[in-house]
Order: C-alpha cells, then structure tokens, then sequence
C-alpha cells in the first residue's frame, strides 16, 4: 500500500473520528485520489481529494452538522485542505452526470451539485486508495479508456481553449495581478494542459508534476523553460528563469496555444 503523508493521515484520523461520533453509522467508504493516490502529493499545495460514501441522503440538518465538523478540521489544520464528495454506492461510476443532491466540500464550503467524468473514476478505480471500505478494484464499476480518451479531446476542445481565450483577454491588465496569481495560472495552465497530453499520449492518468516530467522528455526543447517554471512552482521551489512576469504569461500562453493545436492534430480522432 502506497504510505500516507503523516499530516494527511493526522487529518483524516481526526475528521473519521468526527463524522462518527457526529453522524453515526453514516459514514460507509472514504477513498482517497488525486496527488495521494496518484503518489505525487507536494506538502502545502496539493489537497487531500476524496470520495466519501454515506448510506443515505443527508438531511438539512445533516449537512449542517457536515458543514461544521469540516468547519473544525479547516480551523485546526488549514493546510492541507479536503477537498471531495460525498455519495452513495449506487453513484459510483456514473459519468457524464449533474445531480443537486451530491453535498461536495471545496475551498471552505460545503455546497451541491458535484459534476463526475470518466477521469474521475479512473483515478478510483486505477489508483484509489481506500480508507475505509472495498479496496477500489473491487468496485462495481469500469472505465473503458476510449472514454477516458473522448472526455479528453472535448475538454481540450472547449474548458481549455475557452480558458487560454480569458488569460490572453485578461494580459490587456497584467497590472492587476500579483506574481502569486500569476504562479498559480502557470502551474494550472502548463500542467493542466500536459496532464490532457499524457492522457491521450498514454491512454491513463498521470499528477501534474508526472505530466511536466514526461512532457520535458518529449516536448521539443524550446518549451522546456516554461515547463520547468510550472514544475518549480508546483514544488515551490524558487527560480528565475524569464525576466518578467509578462514574459513568463506571454510564454504560457504561446505554449498552450501550441499544445492544444498539436493534441487537436496529432492525437485527436
């Protein structure tokens, strides 16, 4: 079994204990995925991604006492943050689907209305780490890769060309933004986009430092600066590699434009 970071295991043995002693008997899977599952958590920047399986809808009244134990466990550890989902057994790998019943916690609240893909329950199914419940291989469910591989090329075609379209839009202002804003739209963006490559390079789901290393061993050299900068931002690592941040945002945006003309030419179908 692939080791839990020690603060990660602190928080969830606190937050199990809660969500028992709180609402018990509910609680009946909790699965990790994303950076943990795919071994590539980074202290102070990934999440702890989760799927949580509870036994039945939650009340109002529920949700509440939901919303104050994660209140509680954000005040106590601010870092790292839970981010994730709460379903039943029989949600489990439906794709494509919006229901405004699924309670989901992110960045601070609990809200409703969490949206599943096929990469979604890849990362469960391929890599999931259980906490509590079946070991994710014995789930009920598969994910044919030609999905995994669709959900991909729609993404590329639509998310990710419409956020490249607002980053170039929003450069009219470069003023506006801090040098962290920025770092984060780099590492979103330069990763992001090398994580949709892998996918449909491999036909599998790679982290985003994963992608940035494979990408520097088959991307030509010319792009290599701005995917070292993502990866050192990831791992918050200092650098200096472009003069300016405008030049670091004009290289981003050039380097997206090319890797969603290439994945729509070379790896579409």
């Amino acid at each position: 079994m692939r080791e839990i970071p020690v603060i990660v295991q602190t928080v969830l043995d606190e937050y199990i204990t809660l969500f028992h002693a709180r609402l018990p008997n509910r609680l009946e899977g909790f699965y990790l995925q994303g950076s943990i599952a795919l071994d590539a958590y980074v202290e102070n920047s990934s999440d702890i991604d989760f799927i949580a399986i509870i036994n039945r809808r939650l009340s109002e009244g529920e949700a509440e006492i939901l919303a104050e134990i994660h209140r509680g466990i954000a005040g106590t550890y601010p870092k790292p943050e839970m981010d994730g989902v709460y379903l039943m057994w029989e949600d489990i790998g439906v794709v494509d689907a919006i229901d405004t019943n699924y309670p989901y916690y992110n960045e601070g609240k609990l809200s409703y209305g969490a949206h599943f893909n096929a990469i979604t329950w890849w990362i469960l199914k391929k890599h999931g780490i259980s906490m509590i419940g079946p070991q994710p291989t014995a789930l009920n469910f598969e994910i044919d890769p030609q999905h995994l591989v669709e959900y991909v090329v729609e993404n590329m075609k639509t998310y990710w060309v419409g956020r490249i379209e607002k980053i170039e839009q929003a450069m009219e202002n470069m003023f506006q933004f801090t040098t962290e804003e920025i770092d984060v739209e780099i590492e979103w963006s330069v990763l992001g986009i090398l994580r949709q490559y892998y996918t449909l390079k491999e036909h599998a789901i790679i982290s985003k430092l994963g992608a940035g290393e494979y990408a520097l061993l088959h991307m030509p050299e010319e792009w290599h600066p701005i995917i070292k900068e993502a990866i050192d931002i990831r791992k918050s690592v200092d650098r200096e590699r472009f003069p300016s941040d405008r030049e670091r945002m004009d290289a981003t945006l050039l380097f997206s434009k090319y890797m969603i003309d290439y994945c729509n030419s070379h790896l579409s179908f």
